[in-house]
């Protein structure tokens, strides 16, 4: 009778965790949340990358119907905003046969930061400059995610090629 009152003592003893099992069991929690969210970040951070080629295919085609409508790219003061809105159409041209090359506006890449646009590259009309700054924000550094027409390549595409110089 004795031995079945110990027993039942270190049963009844035994019913809750520990402080250090507690512990224990929060920082394998911990750690196996940090690698995830490492994984999700960083697969977020591709996901902006691959969507703002997207963004910037979306803009070239844009560019080209404007191209094929007026003759010419946008000016440098039209910018990217003639693509869905005629208030910065040049007012010498007709507004009233103005046509939206885009759907919705795409005034900002997916970081927040706006497009960077210049019509004359090389001071030739038939080509245009298209950029973004990427996630940092700042012009000219290796994050830049840069394409333009140019007759040299295939016609739009992603490279190397150092960002335009001049405004």
């Amino acid at each position: 009778m004795q031995m079945l009152k110990v027993q039942s003592r270190a049963i009844h003893a035994r019913g809750g965790f520990t402080l250090i099992e507690v512990m224990i069991v929060l920082a394998i929690v911990l750690a196996l949340g940090s690698i995830v969210a490492v994984a999700v970040l960083s697969r977020r951070d591709d996901a902006n990358l691959d969507l703002t080629k997207t963004d910037m295919t979306r803009l070239d085609q844009g560019l080209k119907w404007f191209y094929f409508e007026y003759n010419r790219y946008p000016t440098d003061e039209e910018g990217l905003a003639v693509l869905w809105s005629s208030e910065t159409l040049d007012p010498e041209l007709d507004a009233s046969s103005w046509k939206s090359q885009l759907e919705a506006p795409l005034d900002k890449d997916r970081w927040g930061f706006e497009w960077m646009y210049m019509q004359q590259r090389d001071e030739d009309p038939t080509k245009y400059a298209l950029w973004s700054v990427g996630p940092d924000g700042e012009d000219g550094t290796e994050d830049d995610l840069k394409a333009w027409s140019d007759d040299e390549s295939d016609g739009f595409g992603f490279d190397d090629m150092p960002a335009p110089s001049g405004g």
